[in-house]
């Protein structure tokens, strides 16, 4: 009797834990204030700086972009795990007659952010062709599209390789929508849903000035992030989108 009750109860599959983790905020006392005031920064910095975009939108978007990734860097190091830090993870049951695993020190978060950023820096001409196969102007307005893309990558993808690093299987599962919705996959949906959305005015015959290439572009991907950061992030935390994706024994 008691054998039978073993092997039922060992037959039974464990549940797959999906391998990209929700990604919480720091328990700290500057994580809840600095998650509050960075949306404020971003609007604020937009706000004022609306006119001179639709005026003269390389040079604005030029002066604006080291503000812009000193402003995500800071709410990555309050705010955000590192990549490879315990909270970073997901925790996990040790089985029985398993080793406990040796602990190494913590990622330096300053250290990070200065890869991530070199990394969506990088990455900053691939979503500029990324970008021109969704219609981009081609051969006009180079510079303007591609501050647009650095903008965009240093908003929406600067937090997720801050807080997922190199992990292939985490990126894939956030390139798949299989991620769970926190502040970082939140911001990016947002971003990327907001500048889609952003193009929608452009060829409408309204002759206004900031329909001009890339304002609302610029604009969608602010208010998409903010948005998705902060309230896809936030009010639907840990929610998935796809239940599909990749997983982890």
């Amino acid at each position: 009797m008691s054998t039978t009750l073993t092997k039922g109860a060992s037959a039974q599959p464990p549940a797959p834990k999906v391998a990209a983790p929700v990604v919480p905020l720091l328990h700290s006392p500057a994580a809840v204030p600095a998650s509050i005031a960075h949306p404020l920064l971003l609007a604020g910095l937009f706000v004022w700086q609306f006119d001179a975009l639709v005026a003269d939108p390389v040079y604005t978007l030029l002066k604006a972009l080291p503000v812009v990734a000193v402003i995500q860097a800071a709410y990555a190091i309050l705010c955000l795990p590192v990549a490879g830090s315990p909270n970073a993870k997901s925790s996990k049951k040790q089985r029985p007659g398993e080793k406990k695993k040796k602990v190494f020190a913590a990622p330096n978060q300053i250290a990070n952010a200065v890869i991530s950023l070199l990394l969506v820096s990088i990455l900053t001409p691939a979503f500029h062709v990324l970008f021109v196969l969704f219609g981009a102007p081609f051969l006009t307005h180079i510079a303007h599209t591609f501050l647009c893309c650095a903008h965009f990558a240093v908003l929406a993808v600067f937090p997720i390789f801050y807080v997922r690093g190199s992990d292939p299987i985490a990126l894939q599962a956030v390139l798949g929508a299989s991620a769970p919705l926190d502040q970082t996959f939140g911001g990016l949906a947002g971003a990327t849903i907001g500048a889609w959305l952003g193009a929608v005015p452009i060829p409408l015959d309204w002759d206004r000035e900031w329909q001009k290439w890339p304002v609302t572009i610029v604009v969608g991907a602010y208010l998409g992030y903010i948005f998705g950061s902060k309230v896809l992030g936030t009010v639907f935390y840990g929610k998935r989108w796809a239940t599909s994706g990749p997983k982890e024994e």
